[in-house]
């Protein structure tokens, strides 16, 4: 049996029961008589009553097979003086306190007087000051729509997606949302050479015969689609890359990135022949009509190539805007109303970013049509990509979330500044805190933040800002993708950009699973304001972001809260305070959802159980549980006041809480 315990800084003590020789268990637990009253156990996940009071033993009889997990949580009275200052001062001060007992002995006692004097005073002081964080919620003040803008993910590696993982993580994405999501991949046009690889793909569409003349082939393409059809996702199809039989520069053709290598290589150039690229893209849409029909096809999103503003695309802007023209117009002629636009440009706080975006939509607007000759080209949404930009700092990681939003508005100042535009959906057809998804900790230290429970509380905290700006411009915005997916063959929580490894949710999926619970109108949070302008500005680097996103819909309330930081250090658990306003008088009932350190987080459990890496069948099974969305406590009957309903938590730092209040 193994205890593992950080009190007093956390309230929990986990006792680990691998083996038991013979017979039934009878555990032996103290409830301390400093304990409060309202102490809980959970074995393996499920409450246990406890009958007994403070000052006694509770006794569990067991006798189902280990391993048992069994997890006792009480808090303190403070009766304590040194408890008291324990849990009442800093981290900081908690060091200089421990110090400070270590060498009692050794010190006299009234110097030993007059320091611990002095050490309460000014612990005490500083917890006056770490006052509860409260945020008002108004039910009756509405702020806009909650859109299922989270409802969109991408991914470098199509073959990936009908891999038995990749099948499995397709479905989850569906069932995490009650909405239509959308799934965008690079590589649906590039020619097969080799295996697939890190941002490395191919379906194989288009070869040519010794005369020159087409040969299409759509086993590969309809593999991968139908993988994501048939698991209830709808494709964003991506036209791009360049098949090596149209390359005007085919020599190398796949790149070397995953072994540092050349990257820009024959895929990235424009083709030989605009008809013939022009005709591909028909056939496919023909082809696509046939086997999916015309009804279903218009429902998907089309757009021609990724990031043409740098390596991805090797030729100029007029060719480029010339792919698009060909691209378009022959997804047009096979199917009128199927959606269309571009150019997916990355971020547009950059210098290429920005002008390939301005002139790319001034094109559209204003330009010459390659194909028709015409003025304008056709262009149904516009997207563009946002990425933060995290460092090693001090030995630790910074996020830097400032960089993405900055990308996003200014991404909408560029729509806004066509009028023709100001009404057009948008797509961030990337939204990620850097631009890697492909590059574990190891190929660079400062991604190392993706398997714990940075990525899902920056997640939280992002898209609320993402809102938010979404409203101060007044745009029409459709999505905000997320590039992450899973990647086969790799070693467990490597430390890509990803929804899953190996099989297993990590905790950033919990996020979106939060996200799918949410829906209705958005309703006023004050309180604690961290503005995105402020984010853009100077970063989330001194107090941390606790806030919250809050929607009503009929008769139930959806609260997410966050306690968010960029730096991935260890942080204070703040109290949490929600004052919740215009809600219907009575009995409303209370289910609270939580992604820390220690719920809804299969990375912690895989370390638990010594990071394997060839699990055993029941280590995957443990593992895979733990990786689901998890109740903080059972739910519970409130009752709840039109003038002020009052819930209070605590919430450690990177943790995001779900509370959903139905009456």
């Amino acid at each position: 049996m193994v205890q593992q315990t950080k009190y007093p800084e956390e309230a929990a003590t986990y006792l680990t029961i691998q083996e038991i020789k013979e017979g039934n268990l009878s555990l032996y637990i103290r409830y301390p008589s400093w304990a409060t009253s309202d102490a809980t156990i959970t074995i393996n996940g499920k409450n246990i009553k406890i009958s007994r009071k403070p000052g006694s033993y509770i006794v569990l009889n067991r006798n189902q097979a280990p391993p048992l997990i069994a997890v006792f949580v009480s808090r303190r009275r403070c009766t304590s003086m040194i408890h008291r200052i324990m849990l009442s001062c800093s981290n900081l001060l908690k060091q200089i306190i421990s110090i400070f007992i270590k060498n009692f002995i050794r010190l006299t006692m009234r110097p030993t007087l007059i320091l611990l004097k002095l050490l309460i005073a000014f612990c005490f002081s500083a917890k006056a000051q770490e006052a509860p964080i409260i945020l008002e919620i108004d039910a009756g003040e509405p702020i806009g729509e909650m859109l299922p803008i989270y409802a969109f993910f991408g991914y470098d590696e199509p073959n990936y997606t009908y891999r038995g993982n990749g099948r499995k993580l397709l479905a989850e994405i569906a069932d995490l949302s009650p909405v239509q999501v959308y799934i965008r991949t690079h590589n649906l046009l590039t020619t097969r050479e080799g295996e697939p690889d890190l941002k490395w793909g191919f379906t194989n569409v288009y070869n040519e015969d010794k005369q020159g003349n087409p040969v299409y082939d759509w086993t590969l393409l309809d593999k991968i689609l139908n993988a994501q059809i048939e698991n209830g996702l709808r494709p964003l199809i991506e036209l791009g890359f360049m098949p090596k039989a149209l390359s005007t520069q085919p020599e190398p053709y796949r790149h070397e990135w995953s072994t540092k290598g050349p990257f820009w290589t024959g895929w990235t150039y424009p083709p030989k022949d605009y008809n013939k690229w022009a005709e591909l893209i028909y056939q496919l849409v023909l082809h696509e009509r046939e086997v999916y029909g015309e009804e279903e096809i218009e429902k998907w999103i089309w757009e021609v190539w990724n990031e043409p503003d740098i390596g991805y695309w090797s030729g100029t802007f007029e060719e480029y805007c010339k792919l698009y023209d060909y691209g378009v117009d022959a997804v047009k002629r096979a199917c009128p109303e199927c959606t269309v636009g571009g150019p997916h440009t990355t971020g547009p706080a950059g210098k290429s970013g920005n002008e390939y975006l301005y002139r790319f939509l001034n094109h559209c607007v204003n330009g010459t049509n390659y194909v028709t000759g015409k003025k304008g080209s056709p262009l149904e949404y516009i997207a563009f990509h946002a990425k933060g930009n995290p460092e090693l700092t001090d030995s630790h990681i910074r996020m830097n979330m400032g960089t993405q939003l900055n990308d996003i508005a200014m991404g909408f100042e560029a729509v806004k500044s066509f009028p023709e535009l100001k009404d057009m959906p948008i797509i961030i057809g990337e939204c990620d805190p850097e631009g890697c998804a492909a590059c574990s900790w190891k190929r660079d230290a400062k991604y190392g933040y993706r398997n714990g429970t940075m990525y899902p509380s920056y997640t939280a905290s992002s898209f609320a800002k993402i809102f938010e700006l979404m409203d101060e411009y007044e745009v029409n915005l459709r999505g905000a993708l997320t590039w992450a997916f899973e990647f086969e063959d790799q070693e467990w929580f490597a430390g890509f950009r990803e929804l899953a490894s190996i099989g297993v949710d990590k905790p950033v999926m919990n996020v979106f699973r939060m996200f799918g619970m949410m829906h209705g109108q958005r309703v006023l949070v004050k309180g604690n304001p961290y503005p995105a302008k402020k984010v853009i500005e100077q970063g989330i680097r001194n107090r941390p972001d606790i806030n919250a996103l809050a929607c009503v819909d009929q008769n139930e309330m959806t609260i997410l809260v966050w306690n968010y930081h960029d730096d991935d250090i260890s942080g204070e658990v703040n109290d949490i305070g929600l004052t919740i306003r215009n809600i219907p008088d009575g009995p409303a009932l209370m289910q609270h959802y939580r992604v820390d350190q220690e719920l809804s987080n299969s990375f912690t459990m895989w370390q638990k159980l010594g990071s394997p890496q060839q699990p055993t069948e029941e280590e995957y099974r443990r593992v895979e549980a733990a990786g689901h969305l998890k109740l903080l406590t059972s739910p519970q009957w409130i009752t709840a006041k039109k003038n002020g309903t009052r819930i209070q938590f605590s919430l450690p730092r990177q943790g995001v809480s779900l509370i959903k209040l139905e009456w």
